[in-house]
């Protein structure tokens, strides 16, 4: 019973059921022609900050469930090249391997096979729940951002 609260509690936290926003949330009824602009000098745009979530979270991911992952180059790999415009289509790629890869973290917390606490084989120490609450603790911040974005220009309905 407590194994399946703490674990039912875990994928609250990954889908931000919990004192933060969701995912959805954060980008749901962004105007398209604000997806790529910077706020300010210095911040990034709501584009960029979902596509350094997306990275990161694919990262964690595959480094947690596969030995011969080799993670982007840090810190330049882990976020995209500014864009002047953000398509429908690159928008739509990234929210859909965010989600699909959320899925799969969500999947690895519910297996009753696997030992949240027990370290990774290949996992240098780290356990899985280190890495799960990595990926929860990291898309919280960047929705954060997020919003924040949002706000400053003037788009956040929240």
């Amino acid at each position: 019973m407590e194994e399946t609260v703490f674990r039912e509690s875990l994928v609250e936290l990954l889908r931000g059921k919990q004192a933060h926003v969701s995912v959805r949330q954060a980008i749901e009824g962004l105007r398209p022609e604000l997806r790529h602009v910077l706020p300010q000098a210095g911040l990034h745009s709501i584009w960029e900050d979902l596509e350094h979530l997306r990275i990161a979270q694919e990262d964690i991911l595959r480094y947690t469930l596969d030995a011969s992952w080799q993670s982007p180059e840090w810190p330049g790999g882990y976020w995209p090249a500014p864009a002047e415009q953000v398509t429908d289509e690159m928008w739509e790629t990234s929210v859909k391997a965010f989600f699909s890869d959320l899925e799969e973290v969500i999947a690895l917390v519910s297996d009753a096979a696997i030992d949240l606490t027990a370290p990774i084989p290949h996992g240098e120490g780290k356990t899985y729940l280190r890495e799960v609450l990595l990926v929860a603790d990291h898309n919280a911040y960047h929705l954060g951002q997020i919003v924040q974005t949002r706000k400053m220009l003037g788009d956040w309905k929240g």
